[in-house]
């Protein structure tokens, strides 16, 4: 992805579509662009829906690493 406009319109593309797959990862990516910039509770929103949708599609690794980065902010034991 390119920038924030580009990831936002794929996360609702990807809503449109219903696909959980993708929505897994580009919440995934969301957060990381979020915690990057510091913003840790927008971040761990976006990994709680990656998280979420990982979970709904199957993607048991995924889901996995996205509830390590909620742990490691204290939002998930």
């Amino acid at each position: 992805m390119t920038g924030e406009g580009d990831l936002e319109r794929h996360i609702l593309d990807a809503h449109a579509e219903g696909a959980r797959e993708r929505l897994a990862a580009l919440y995934g990516e969301a957060g990381q662009v979020a915690e990057t910039c510091g913003l840790i509770d927008q971040a761990c929103f976006f990994f709680t829906q990656g998280y979420v949708f990982a979970l709904d599609a199957g993607d048991d690794a995924l889901a996995g690493a996205l509830k390590s980065k909620l742990i490691g902010h204290g939002r998930e034991e």
